[in-house]
Parts: C-alpha cells; sequence; structure tokens
C-alpha cells in the first residue's frame, strides 16, 4: 500500500509537468499566429509588386523530401509508429522517388530505416520550449543546403497534431515549393488599411526574407504542435496509469482490512478457546 502510494505521487507529479507543458506549447503555438499574420500582410505587399516567383508546373514526377517530428521520450504509447505509418503511406501514394529524409528523435529516425526509406539526418528533440526556435533553424539551413542540389524538389512536414478534445491525430503538409495558388492567395489578401505600403529596397530581397519567415513559421509550428501532441499522450497515459493504481490501492486495502479483520478473529477464537479450557467442568 506504502508503494501504491509513492508511485500514485509520482504520476501526479508526472500529470502536473505534461499538463503545465502542453500550456506552454499551445501558447507558444497561439502567440506566432500573430507573426504569421504579420508575414503573410509582407508577403502579400511584395507579390503585388512581384507577382511571379514560384516555378512553372512540370510534367516531369519532382523527387521530394520529409520531415517527421517524433519523440525520444516514453510513455507516449505508440505516438511514432503512428506518425510513421502515415508518412510512409502518404509518400508511397506520390509520384516519384524520395530521395531525402530528416527526423526529430531518435526511435523515429530508427522507425525510418525500418521502413526502408533512405537513411535520414537526424535532429534532437527539443526539452524546452526555448531549444525550438534553435532546432528550426538547423532545420531550415538543412533544407536550404539540400535544394542547391534538388531545386525541383518537393518537401513535406509531417507531424502529430493535438485534438481539441483528447489525444492527437498525424497530418502531412507540403512546404515547398510554393506554387501558383499559394501565390494568387496572398497577393488577394486584403490590407487592413486604406493605403499599401511600399517595399523600401528590392522587391526580391525583401520577398525572399519573408518567405524565410513563412517557412520559420510553418517548421515552428509542427514542432510545437508535435511536442503539444506527445505531452497530450503522455498525460493520458498517466490518467490512466492514476486509475489503474487507484484501483489496486483499493483492492490492496481491501485485502489488508481482511486479512486484519481474520488475525482478530483468529486471536478471539483462541482467548475462547482458552477461555473454555480453562473454566470448571470442562
Amino acid at each position: 500500500m506504502a508503494a501504491a502510494q509513492d508511485l500514485s505521487a509520482v504520476v501526479r507529479s508526472m500529470k502536473a509537468v505534461a499538463a503545465s507543458s502542453i500550456t506552454q506549447y499551445e501558447r507558444s503555438v497561439d502567440a506566432l499566429t500573430d507573426y504569421y499574420r504579420t508575414v503573410e500582410l509582407a508577403l502579400s505587399v511584395c507579390l503585388r509588386e512581384r507577382p511571379s516567383v514560384a516555378p512553372s508546373a512540370t510534367a516531369t514526377p519532382a523527387t521530394r523530401s520529409a520531415i517527421l517530428f517524433g519523440s525520444d521520450l516514453g510513455l507516449v504509447g505508440r505516438f511514432n509508429e503512428v506518425l510513421m505509418d502515415y508518412a510512409a503511406q502518404t509518400l508511397a501514394s506520390l509520384p516519384g522517388k524520395t530521395q531525402m529524409i530528416w527526423t526529430v528523435g531518435e526511435r523515429m529516425r530508427a522507425l525510418v530505416t525500418d521502413a526502408g526509406l533512405p537513411p535520414p539526418d537526424n535532429f534532437p528533440v527539443p526539452i524546452t520550449i526555448d531549444g525550438v526556435t534553435p532546432l528550426v533553424g538547423r532545420v531550415l539551413i538543412a533544407i536550404e543546403a539540400h535544394l542547391h542540389h534538388d531545386e525541383n524538389g518537393e518537401i513535406y512536414l509531417f507531424h502529430n497534431q493535438p485534438l481539441a478534445a483528447s489525444g492527437y491525430q498525424p497530418v502531412g503538409k507540403r512546404m515547398l515549393p510554393l506554387d501558383k495558388s499559394w501565390e494568387r492567395d496572398l497577393a488577394r489578401l486584403p490590407w487592413p488599411a486604406k493605403r499599401l505600403p511600399q517595399v523600401i529596397g528590392e522587391t526580391a530581397t525583401g520577398l525572399a526574407a519573408f518567405i524565410q519567415g513563412y517557412l520559420f513559421v510553418l517548421v515552428f509550428q509542427a514542432c510545437a504542435q508535435s511536442l503539444a501532441s506527445e505531452n497530450a499522450s503522455r498525460l493520458a497515459a498517466m490518467q490512466r496509469a492514476e486509475d489503474n493504481i487507484a484501483d489496486r490501492l483499493s483492492n490492496l486495502t481491501r485485502s489488508y482490512h481482511r486479512l486484519r479483520q481474520e488475525s482478530i478473529d483468529e486471536e478471539l477464537r483462541e482467548v475462547i478457546a482458552g477461555y473454555q479450557a480453562a473454566s470448571p467442568g470442562r
């Protein structure tokens, strides 16, 4: 019973840490929304002045690469396996060849290797929200270096996304290349004021900088949502563990009371038997 109570205290602490982490990552995603809105408006202005930056469509199936955000910590169930199955099915349904894989987490790298995909480059999973920005920077540098060798390659982003009620689901999107519909939607974005601003300097330079900001938002959002999903999965596991411990502790308590009562009954029977044996006339 004492061991079960100690274990229950540990589980409650882990639940509190997981719940706090979920809130932290969700707040970071919400805060990123304002930044993303600013980048969208800036891209809208640049694309109005230079509306053709997306590459022309080609009939040749493009090579593709993918980024997969996993987890290296325990108590998350099939967090990595669910995402790996979804990513493998999605990539297999696309035309062309998967040329490059980047993974976040050693466990995800092992799953990618077992799936028969190209050997991935791996990045460590950030432990806190402060580690997300450096990770995003390294991922973007790796993507930029890869695009120097494969300018027409497609880049896909896969991660787990938390659900509104509970749990998570795997999602994926094409991050690059930017297409004509993306340009068209941004160019038509309404400006919140009556007069449009002007781009200082060359439009191409500003556009390249804002595209980097746009890609930063996508990768940061994917990483933060993956970490929030991981902690949501861990929180659900801790809730199940807490319920199981409570049931186990209840059973132990009942067993303890039963054994204690049996011991008391046995002692009473011995006292009665001794009294009867010592009584006159017995």
